[in-house]
């Protein structure tokens, strides 16, 4: 089971963690081995909005092996940036120290100040909120600061600009640990039907037909992606959605811009490519698996634009 570990640093954005939070949360709630703690470097956290938070675990009791999360949601510039927070030399050792044990490291918006003062950002690629990456940069120039963009990726070190940022490199997160497809759902859960990329990372093109909010058609849809290898006829797509075929027919090419044959033929395309990847899956089986009942199939497919 994976741990994500939120630190709660003093003056903690409550947007910076209460997004990447309910991501996994979302996650854990569709069934992934993962569970979410909390962790502080001080006896009691207060928001920046001054809600205080309830006893909160010290970093130093916390049990964590490779694989695991550090989460450090950004904080207060000013408090990251005081004598106080840059002298608790421990709190950066124990960062240092998870680095080195493989547990992977992230930070929200500002929570990258924190992860460039512990030295681990040395040589490498990172971002923050757009107000803020000069200071990143000056305050640590020896730091590979990104402008424009989401969310970065340096050797399991990950780094997201402000706020909804996070909620993109959470989702991220989801995907590299269960898929694509477990992700979009994830997504969905929480509403969030257009899901941007940071710059490491291109997205299947099917996601960009999924950008509605008819919950008859992405129930369809969804039915597809899992039983693309099954027979089924339009009047069977229609009965998922709660329609009649012609109402279907009609609403999914108003909703998602392509006919159903259209969007089967880009589906099974995608699978296609994603299984011959595999090289112990034969022609045959990739074949069936995708819903085709021979190998010429595959090629007229994979010709189509």
């Amino acid at each position: 089971m994976t741990t994500i570990l939120f630190v709660l640093l003093p003056h903690v954005h409550l947007m910076d963690l209460a997004g990447p939070d309910q991501v996994f949360l979302e996650a854990i709630g569709y069934g992934a081995d993962m569970r979410v703690q909390y962790c502080s470097c001080t006896d009691t956290v207060t928001t920046s909005a001054a809600l205080p938070f309830g006893a909160v675990q010290n970093f130093r009791e916390v049990s964590l092996i490779e694989g695991d999360f550090v989460i450090i949601p950004g904080a207060e510039l000013s408090y990251l940036q005081s004598p106080e927070f840059r002298s608790r030399t421990d709190f950066f050792e124990w960062i240092r120290d998870c680095r080195q044990r493989g547990i992977r490291l992230c930070s929200i918006c500002s929570g990258a100040f924190a992860l460039a003062e512990s030295g681990v950002l040395d040589g490498r690629k990172c971002t923050t909120h757009w107000k803020r990456t000069s200071e990143l940069q000056q305050m640590y120039p020896t730091v590979q600061v990104i402008d424009n963009v989401l969310f970065t990726e340096d050797e399991g070190i990950y780094t997201s600009a402000g706020i909804a940022a996070g909620i993109d490199l959470a989702l991220y997160l989801v995907e590299e640990m269960n898929g694509e497809y477990f992700a979009h759902k994830v997504a969905r859960e929480m509403v969030i039907y257009s899901r941007r990329n940071g710059n490491t990372t291109q997205h299947s093109e099917l996601l960009s037909f999924r950008n509605h909010i008819h919950a008859g058609i992405h129930k369809v849809q969804d039915w597809l992606h899992e039983h693309l290898h099954e027979k089924f006829t339009i009047g069977d797509l229609a009965d998922i959605a709660a329609m009649s075929e012609r109402n279907f027919t009609r609403i999914f090419k108003k909703e998602t811009s392509l006919t159903v044959h259209q969007y089967i033929t880009r589906l099974r395309k995608e699978k296609i490519e994603q299984l011959m990847r595999n090289s112990d899956i034969s022609q045959s089986q990739v074949a069936a698996l995708c819903g085709l009942t021979s190998e010429r199939q595959i090629s007229r497919i994979k010709k189509k634009r």
